[in-house]
């Protein structure tokens, strides 16, 4: 399940006012903020067995997320804040709820036509990034 996001994906659009805005929410400063809405990562999702491996490569900051399905993990985010993190496989998507200091984030990963759409959800803000394979 989720077989079709395995692979490298390079991110193509980018709406960096939505992104801002999701970032902002979550409480990334302007500077970080500012310095990733500039970024074309990649990002690598590789399965291991029951393990998964995701990668976001970009000239500003390497993060690697390593987890089996619906176990929770503790993450320490691009921009520094520690998280507790769960990711099911819903429907060929991941589905990632990260926690923290009473808060909420939703990015789920999927496939659609051939692309990788990442939506990122807190609270009222929602930021797509569209991804090709590379």
């Amino acid at each position: 399940m989720g077989d079709e996001l395995i692979g490298t994906w390079k991110l193509t659009e980018n709406n960096s006012d939505d992104f801002n805005k999701y970032m902002e929410a979550v409480g990334v400063s302007f500077i970080t903020r500012k310095a990733a809405c500039h970024l074309k990562p990649d990002v690598e999702i590789a399965k291991n067995g029951d393990g998964w491996c995701i990668k976001t490569v970009s000239t500003f900051k390497n993060t690697e997320l390593n987890f089996k399905p619906d176990e929770e993990f503790e993450e320490t985010t691009a921009d520094g804040r520690k998280v507790k993190s769960v990711i099911a496989c819903k429907n060929g998507a991941l589905v990632q709820k990260q926690t923290w200091d009473d808060k909420e984030s939703t990015i789920t990963r999927e496939v659609k036509d051939g692309r990788m759409m990442t939506t990122c959800v807190f609270k009222d803000v929602t930021c797509v990034r569209i991804y090709d394979k590379k």
